[in-house]
């Protein structure tokens, strides 16, 4: 009597084992069925560093595929207003800051969120006026295209331009903001 319940009871267990493993084996099969390019995507995701950056080695440098940005200022007065180039890793180009503008997008760009995003809509804004600068950036960040405005007219406007200084001139600094 002993042996057949010992046995009973084994088979629930056995059929549990048996399925997990049969389950392993086909999740492990679909991981062979990924095309390369997603293979290649993910070990592109990997080499990140603390930040969540792309790391050094990763970065494309020169290459095509090098952060480009494009920054067209207006209404901000004090010289700060014209268009101006930005390239990031290495830093360079006609922005007047190009090391402190690469910086501050590397400090905001975060896995899964868009450092160049609009302001929520619905969003509670203190209505408060910052002036009649805006600003245009377009081009290419972190591989993504950029097409992003910005202007001063409220509270959150103002917070948003103000996060990206100096890829965008402080407003702050002149008194205009």
């Amino acid at each position: 009597m002993l042996r057949a319940t010992s046995r009973a009871t084994a088979r629930p267990a056995l059929r549990r084992l048996l399925v997990g493993a049969a389950a392993s084996v086909a999740a492990a099969g679909s991981l062979t069925a990924a095309p390369p390019a997603a293979y290649a995507q993910a070990d592109a995701y990997a080499q990140t560093d603390a930040t969540g950056l792309p790391s050094p080695a990763a970065r494309p440098g020169d290459g095509p595929d090098r952060d480009h940005l494009t920054v067209t200022v207006r209404g901000a007065g004090g010289g700060a207003d014209g268009t101006f180039e930005l390239y990031c890793d290495p830093d360079g180009g006609s922005h007047p800051d190009p090391g402190g503008a690469c910086a501050a997008l590397e400090r905001d760009t975060r896995w899964g969120q868009d450092v160049f995003a609009p302001a929520p809509e619905g969003g509670f804004c203190t209505m408060q006026y910052g002036g009649p600068a805006t600003a245009h950036v377009t081009g290419t960040w972190a591989g993504r295209p950029v097409d992003a405005r910005y202007d001063r007219r409220d509270g959150c406007q103002i917070s948003r331009w103000d996060r990206l200084v100096p890829l965008l001139p402080d407003m702050r600094a002149t008194g205009k903001g």
